[in-house]
């Protein structure tokens, strides 16, 4: 007697029969995609954030409008890096910007020069400032006075924008706890002309 080859069903078949190919097919799309999304969601609710560019301090880097992709899972801040801040006593919304100094480093800035120094040495900002000049900020607002040290848990940071940028040279914002950090920004998601990894 011969043995008849008994084809395995699927969880759809099994459930209903009467279900066609095309039907089960369709279930097992709908299964992979529901998948797919839950990842997606987990992963941007616990390891990346989204985040809008507001104002020009960032400029030539970043621009108002470009959408961000911020990477906030076990992160500490590294000299360079791009970061967004949550809103702190003298920010009234979360900003973008750039890690100079980090914990015990000395921050002096050279307003007449317009040159950045940490720990004594004059750091090479030509990539990302027009000339690698950091000019006095064009407003009347109390600024720090230089040297300063950055005290342990914060960092100090600074916009592209030099001239317009609020940052750490400001008393108002000062040393940035890192406990208000939320993240690296890794990648330009937005506007698709832009889109890219961000490069220090």
């Amino acid at each position: 007697m011969e043995k008849k080859e008994i084809a395995e069903e699927t969880p759809a078949e099994a459930a209903n029969p009467e279900l066609t190919p095309a039907v089960v097919n369709c279930f097992e799309w709908v299964e992979s995609l529901v998948t797919a999304l839950i990842v997606v969601v987990i992963m941007f609710t616990f390891l990346f954030r989204i985040v809008t560019v507001e104002g020009t301090s960032m400029i030539p880097t970043l621009y108002g409008g470009d959408r961000l992709v911020v990477s906030s899972y076990f992160y500490q801040p590294k000299q360079g890096d791009i970061i967004v801040l949550k809103r702190t006593v003298g920010l009234a919304k979360p900003i973008v910007k750039r890690v100079i100094a980090l914990p015990g480093q000395k921050v002096d800035i050279d307003f007449t020069a317009g040159i950045v120094y940490v720990d004594g040495k004059p750091l090479d900002e030509s990539a990302y400032i027009e000339n690698g000049i950091t000019h006095e900020p064009a407003t009347s607002e109390p600024l720090l006075t230089f040297p300063q040290t950055v005290p342990e848990g914060h960092v100090f940071v600074l916009g592209d924008n030099r001239e317009v940028s609020e940052d750490s040279r400001f008393k108002a914002v000062g040393m940035v706890d890192e406990r208000y950090v939320l993240g690296k920004a890794e990648l330009i998601l937005f506007p698709v002309s832009r889109f890219g990894r961000i490069n220090k």
